[in-house]
């Protein structure tokens, strides 16, 4: 039986993408919302779960965070997507005829400089691949979609103009999550991600964190938010670098858990092709 892998959105999705260059031996199935992405997986309907988190232009992905401590899943990857957007239209179309340009508006916003150069009128969609098979269902050859390649391959359009975007490194970073965990040690470059609520006592957070800078342990993301729409709760979302086997990362990981209420680890995973040496 083909295994299989939820993703957001519809079919052509730059989540999609990710997934057919991150498994493109397991069949992609679209969901319409990050909740029905994990509760696919939680239920036994799909193997992964493909979750955006952050882009490297408009950064974290809203309410993410949020999600994964709840989702009951573990990550066991990550992969680095590079988005390229490419203007699509009708087959034989030709750019000039092109008037307007549907998509979502952060790709509408990442393409200003080719579409104020052609005059293309910028159309808000509800999303890339919605915009693709929108304009292929129009047929109206002066309407355009700002969406992946793998999106005019499904919806049989054509591309006109290829990486338009405006900003040469736009790239997005996904989480693969599983039912059960992965601790094995499979890669030289390990990563391991958790959250973290603190102790209610003075310079808590400095403390907390202390023992990764004396143990020589690099931290490359640390974010925080709020829980429960409060200004009381607050929670960090960390990624590290090594396994929690490794000595300096144990050591680490028992100081932060003295000077915090709660820890609990996402997932520990091979660095991902992309992923930035510092």
């Amino acid at each position: 039986m083909t295994r299989r892998i939820a993703f957001q959105g519809e079919p052509g999705a730059y989540s999609h993408q990710a997934c057919r260059e991150t498994h493109p031996e397991m069949e992609a199935v679209p969901c319409g919302t990050f909740e029905d992405v994990i509760e696919a997986v939680r239920n036994g309907d799909a193997d992964l779960a493909m979750l955006p988190v952050e882009n490297s232009t408009y950064g974290r992905v809203a309410d993410i965070h949020h999600l994964l401590p709840e989702s009951g899943l573990h990550i066991v990857e990550e992969a680095f997507v590079r988005v390229h957007i490419n203007l699509l239209a009708l087959p034989g179309t030709r750019l000039e005829q092109v008037k307007r340009a549907m998509s979502h508006t952060v790709l509408l916003g990442q393409c200003r400089d080719f579409l104020n150069r052609h005059g293309i009128e910028r159309v808000t969609g509800a999303d890339t691949a919605g915009s693709a098979r929108h304009v292929a269902e129009a047929g109206d050859p002066s309407l355009g979609a700002l969406a992946s390649e793998l999106a005019a391959e499904i919806y049989g359009l054509e591309v006109l103009a290829r990486h338009i975007e405006d900003h040469g490194h736009n790239t997005t970073r996904f989480l693969v999550m599983a039912r059960e965990p992965d601790l094995s040690r499979r890669a030289e470059r390990m990563m391991t991600t958790f959250v973290f609520q603190v102790r209610n006592i003075p310079a808590a957070l400095y403390k907390a964190l202390g023992g990764f800078a004396t143990n020589g342990v690099n931290m490359t993301k640390l974010e925080s938010y709020m829980l429960d729409g409060t200004f009381t709760a607050t929670q960090f979302y960390a990624d590290i670098e090594g396994h929690p086997e490794d000595r300096n990362v144990r050591l680490a990981l028992e100081e932060l858990a003295y000077f915090s209420s709660h820890v609990n680890v996402l997932g520990v995973y091979p660095a991902g092709r992309g992923r930035p040496v510092l």
